[in-house]
C-alpha cells in the first residue's frame, strides 16, 4: 500500500471553498461582530446580494438601530443563545434584495480559532424541504410507472368510502392473463409500455361512478365504484373485457408496431352483500379473481360463497395429492387394444387411477387437473412407469410379449430428467424398447413444441414406440405427422361414436386411414363400442382398436388372466 501523503494547506482550502459552493444550503461566516466575512453561491442566490456588497456588513445588512423592533428583538436572542451555548437556531421569514419573503430554517454555531470567535450559519428554504417531502409522499403513494394511486391509497379511499357512503361500494381485482409470459418475451421496457398503455385505455373509458383506480405493482390493479345498485358496475366491467378484444401496439404505429393482445382476470365484490369491512371486501375480491384465474382466466367474476368451498376443496386436494405421491397410492389399470380382424390382444393402455384411502377409486377426471395444476405430473409419471415396466417384466416371465402404452405430457416431456428417467426404466427391469409404447396427445406438442421434439427424438432413437393420441382434435394434425417420428396415429372416439351412421365422420376416419397408409404409420381406433364399428373400421382397413366392446379398463391381475386365456387357447385350439 502506498503512503498517504497530506494535502498541503493550500489545495484543502481551496477544496473547502469548492464543497461549500456545491452546498444546496446558503452558507455565510461572520465575524465576531457578526459582519460578513464570506457568503457561498447559493446564499448569494436566495438574499439576491453579491458577496462583495455584502463583505464587512452587519447580520441583516443594515445597522440595529435601522432593523424593525421584530427583528431587533430576533439579533438580540441570537447573540443571547450564542454566547451562552455557541449554538443558536430558528425558523424566521425574511425578505431577500427583490422583496420575496424566503420562509427558513437559519442555524448558527460559533467556532473559535485561536482564540478569536467566528460564526457559521446556514439558510435552509423551506419551501425546498417542502418540496422534497412532497416528493417523497408521492413515492410512498403512487406507482412510479403509472402515476396511479398504490395499494395504501386505494385500502385508504376504500376504508373512507365505507364509513361515508350511503350507496353501495365495488371493489374490482384485476390481473393481466399470462402476464410473466409477455414480460419474458418482450422485455422490460416494452412489458412496461404495454402496462402504461394498458391504463391509458382504461383512463380513456371514463368508467362512470369509478372513485379510484389503482396500480399495486407489475399486472395487478384495483377499482373502487360507489353507485346506488352494484349490478350497474357491470355494464363498466364489459366495457373493460371489450376493451381488451383490440390489440395493443407498442411503438404507437399500428402498420408496424408490435401486435400484443392483453386478456384479463376480473374478481369482484361489494357492500353491503358481503361485507362491510375493507380487508374482507378486498379479500372476497381477490377470491374471485383466483377462482377466474383457475378456470383459465380472460372472465369476470363475482364473489359467491361457493367459492370459498370450491377453494378450500382444491387447498384439500392438493395436500391429498401430495400424500398420495408419497404413499403409492396411485394405480394402473389397463384397457386393452386387440387386432381388429383376429380379435387377439396386442398390448394394453394403462390408465392411471386413484386408489382413494377414504373415496375409494377414482378415475382421472376427478384429479387429473389438480394434478398438473400443481406440477405433480412428473411424480405420477414416474410412479406409474414403475409399475408398468414391473408388470411388463411378469408378462415376460409368463412368455407374454404384448407391450403396455403409457400416456406423458408436455409437463413431463419438458422435465430435464425424463429422458433420462425412462432409459434407466429399460435397463433396470430388462425390459424390450419396443415393449414401451408412449402417447403424446396434440395440446403437449402445441405448447412445448422444440423440447418435446427433442424428447421424441431421443426416445424414437432408443426404440420406443410413439403414438399421437386424440389425432384430429388438435389444430395442426397433419403437421404433426409431418414433424414427429409417430408410429402409431390414434383417432379419437369423438370420430368413431357414430361412425356407422353419419357419412361425415366415415369420410373422416377413411382420409385419416389413407393418411397413415401413405405415412407407413398403424392406427388404432379409440372408443369401439359394437360390433358394427368394429366391423366397419375393419372393412376400411383399420388394424387395431380399443373400446368397452372389446374391455374396460382392468386390474393388472385382471389383464393377466385374459392374456393366460388368450395364450392357451392359442396353443391348444379346439
Amino acid at each position: 500500500m502506498s503512503a498517504f501523503t497530506p494535502m498541503p494547506i493550500s489545495d484543502k482550502q481551496q477544496l473547502l471553498v469548492k464543497l461549500c459552493e456545491q452546498f444546496e444550503d446558503a452558507i455565510f461566516i461572520l465575524d465576531e461582530k457578526l459582519r460578513y466575512l464570506s457568503v457561498n453561491a447559493n446564499y448569494e442566490l436566495m438574499l439576491g446580494y453579491t458577496e462583495n456588497f455584502l463583505l464587512g456588513r452587519p447580520l441583516g445588512i443594515y445597522a440595529a438601530e435601522f432593523l424593525s423592533e421584530d427583528e431587533q428583538a430576533v439579533l438580540k436572542n441570537l447573540i443571547n443563545s450564542l454566547d451562552s451555548t455557541g449554538f443558536c437556531e430558528i425558523d424566521f421569514s425574511m425578505a431577500n434584495r427583490y422583496g420575496q419573503v424566503i420562509d427558513c430554517h437559519i442555524t448558527y454555531r460559533k467556532i473559535y480559532l485561536e482564540e478569536t470567535p467566528y460564526y457559521v450559519g446556514t439558510i435552509r428554504d423551506m419551501a425546498t424541504l417542502a418540496k422534497n417531502r412532497k416528493k417523497v409522499v408521492h413515492l410512498l403513494n403512487y406507482d412510479q410507472l403509472t402515476g396511479l394511486p398504490n395499494r395504501k391509497v386505494f385500502l385508504s379511499q376504500t376504508s373512507e368510502l365505507l364509513l361515508d357512503s350511503y350507496q353501495e361500494v365495488v371493489v374490482v381485482r384485476l390481473n393481466i392473463d399470462r402476464y410473466r409470459n409477455l414480460a419474458s418475451l418482450l422485455g422490460p421496457d416494452a412489458i412496461n409500455t404495454l402496462v402504461e398503455n394498458f391504463v391509458l385505455r382504461i383512463t380513456e373509458l371514463e368508467l362512470d361512478n369509478l372513485r379510484c383506480f389503482s396500480h399495486f405493482g407489475g399486472d395487478d390493479f384495483a377499482l373502487l365504484f360507489e353507485c346506488n345498485d352494484a349490478n350497474m358496475v357491470r355494464h363498466q366491467l364489459d366495457s373493460l373485457m371489450q376493451m381488451c378484444e383490440r390489440p395493443f401496439f407498442l411503438n404507437g404505429n399500428t402498420a408496424k408496431g408490435t401486435e400484443v393482445y392483453c386478456h384479463i382476470s376480473v374478481g369482484v365484490s361489494y357492500f353491503p352483500e358481503n361485507g362491510n369491512e375493507f380487508i374482507g371486501l378486498l379479500t372476497k375480491a381477490e377470491k374471485a379473481l383466483n377462482y377466474v384465474k383457475q378456470q383459465g382466466g380472460d372472465d369476470v367474476c363475482w364473489y359467491h360463497k361457493a367459492i370459498n368451498e370450491v377453494n378450500a376443496h382444491n387447498i384439500q386436494l392438493e395436500s391429498e395429492l401430495r400424500a398420495a405421491t408419497n404413499a403409492g397410492q396411485f394405480v394402473p389399470y389397463y384397457q386393452p387394444k386387440f387386432a381388429l380382424d383376429t380379435g387377439m390382444i396386442t398390448g394394453f393402455e394403462a390408465l392411471v387411477r386413484w386408489q382413494h384411502p377414504s373415496r375409494g377409486l377414482l378415475k382421472p377426471i376427478d384429479f387429473i387437473d389438480a394434478i398438473i395444476s400443481h406440477k405433480l405430473s412428473l411424480e405420477l409419471f414416474s410412479q406409474m412407469a414403475v409399475q408398468i415396466a414391473e408388470q411388463l417384466t411378469i408378462w415376460q416371465g409368463l412368455g407374454f410379449d404384448q407391450h403396455i402404452c403409457i400416456n406423458a405430457d408436455a409437463a413431463e416431456f419438458s422435465h430435464p430428467d425424463f429422458f433420462d428417467m425412462v432409459s434407466n426404466l429399460l435397463v433396470e427391469h430388462d425390459i424390450a424398447a419396443h415393449q414401451l409404447h408412449i402417447e403424446v396427445t396434440e395440446s403437449s406438442l402445441i405448447q412445448r413444441h422444440a423440447n418435446v421434439k427433442k424428447q421424441l427424438n431421443l426416445l424414437k432413437e432408443l426404440g420406443i414406440c410413439l403414438a399421437l393420441d386424440d389425432f384430429g382434435t388438435g389444430y395442426a394434425s397433419l403437421s404433426y405427422l409431418q414433424e414427429y417420428p409417430f408410429d402409431f396415429i390414434k383417432i379419437d372416439k369423438s370420430f368413431i361414436s357414430k361412425i356407422t351412421d353419419d357419412r361425415t365422420q366415415r369420410a373422416i376416419v377413411k382420409a385419416i386411414l389413407d393418411l397413415a397408409e401413405a405415412l407407413d404409420m398403424q392406427v388404432i381406433a379409440e372408443g369401439i363400442e359394437t360390433e358394427q364399428q368394429r366391423d366397419l373400421l375393419l372393412d376400411m382397413g383399420c388394424q387395431y382398436g380399443q373400446g368397452y366392446w372389446f374391455g374396460k379398463p382392468m386390474t393388472a391381475e385382471q389383464a393377466t388372466v385374459l392374456l393366460t386365456q388368450q395364450h392357451l387357447s392359442k396353443n391348444n385350439p379346439s
